[in-house]
C-alpha cells in the first residue's frame, strides 16, 4: 500500500519540484552548464561547445548513461523492496538524499572545480545527475499520479492550454480542466523558486547550500515513513 501524503501527494510533488529546480540551477552554475534534471538539454550544449572548442563536453556525454543507470538502479531497488512487501518510496527518497549529500560534500572538499572534465568535477556532477535520475524514477514508480517534478516543459504547455480553455470557455469539462491546472501549477512554481534558490545559494554559500534540498527530502522521508503508522493507528 502506498503512503498517503497530505493533499493527495501534491505537497510531495511540490517539494520534489523545488529540489529539482534547486539542483539543476546549482549544478548548471557550478559545473560549466551541466544539466542534471533535464539531461537531454546537455545534447544541445555538447553541440555548442564542440563548435566553440570549449570544455565540459565529457561531463555532458556521461550525464545520460549515468542518469539511465540511476533510474535502472532505482527500479531494481523498488522491485526488491516490493518483493518484501515494503514501500519503496521512503528508501528511494533516502537514496536521493544520500546522493545529494555526496554532491554537496564532494563539491565542498574539492572546490574549486577548475577543470570541468577533471575527475573531481565529473564525480560531483554525476552524483547530482544520479540524484535526479532517482527522483525521475520516484515520479514514475511511486508518484505517477502527480505532475512531473523535474522537467517542466510539458507541464507549462498543459497549464497554458488549460488556462486558455478556461478563459475562452472552450473546455468540454471545466471542472476537470481546472483540477488539472491546479495540479500542475504548484510544481511549476516550486521548480522556478527552487531554481532561484539554487542559483543564489551556489553563488553565496557554494556547495553548502545543498543542505536545503537535502532537508526537504529528509522532511518528505519522515512524512512518508510516518504515514503507514498513522494509517495503522486509525484502524
Amino acid at each position: 500500500m502506498k503512503p498517503q501524503i497530505s493533499g493527495g501527494g501534491t505537497s510531495a510533488g511540490t517539494a520534489l519540484a523545488f529540489v529539482a529546480g534547486f539542483v539543476d540551477a546549482a549544478a548548471f552554475i557550478a559545473l560549466t552548464g551541466l544539466f542534471t534534471a533535464h539531461v537531454t538539454g546537455n545534447f544541445v550544449l555538447i553541440g555548442a561547445e564542440l563548435i566553440a572548442s570549449s570544455t565540459g563536453v565529457l561531463a555532458k556525454l556521461l550525464a545520460l548513461p549515468v542518469f539511465m543507470g540511476a533510474v535502472a538502479g532505482a527500479r531494481i531497488l523498488a522491485l526488491l523492496l516490493q518483493r518484501r512487501e515494503a514501500d519503496p518510496l521512503p528508501w528511494l527518497l533516502a537514496l536521493e538524499a544520500a546522493l545529494l549529500a555526496g554532491f554537496g560534500v564532494c563539491g565542498t572538499l574539492w572546490a574549486p572545480l577548475d577543470a570541468p572534465d577533471g575527475a573531481p568535477a565529473l564525480t560531483v556532477g554525476m552524483l547530482a545527475v544520479a540524484a535526479m535520475g532517482v527522483q525521475n524514477a520516484i515520479g514514475r514508480l511511486s508518484l505517477g499520479h502527480l505532475a512531473p517534478t523535474t522537467v517542466m516543459t510539458v507541464s507549462v504547455s498543459q497549464a497554458v492550454i488549460d488556462a486558455t480553455d478556461l478563459a475562452l470557455r472552450t473546455s468540454g469539462n471545466p471542472a476537470q480542466t481546472r483540477a488539472r491546472l491546479l495540479r500542475v501549477l504548484p510544481a511549476i512554481a516550486a521548480f522556478a523558486v527552487g531554481a532561484l534558490c539554487g542559483a543564489f545559494g551556489i553563488a553565496h554559500l557554494a556547495f553548502g547550500s545543498v543542505v536545503l534540498p537535502i532537508m526537504v527530502l529528509v522532511g518528505l522521508f519522515v512524512l512518508v515513513a510516518m504515514a503507514p503508522a498513522e494509517a495503522n493507528a486509525a484502524t
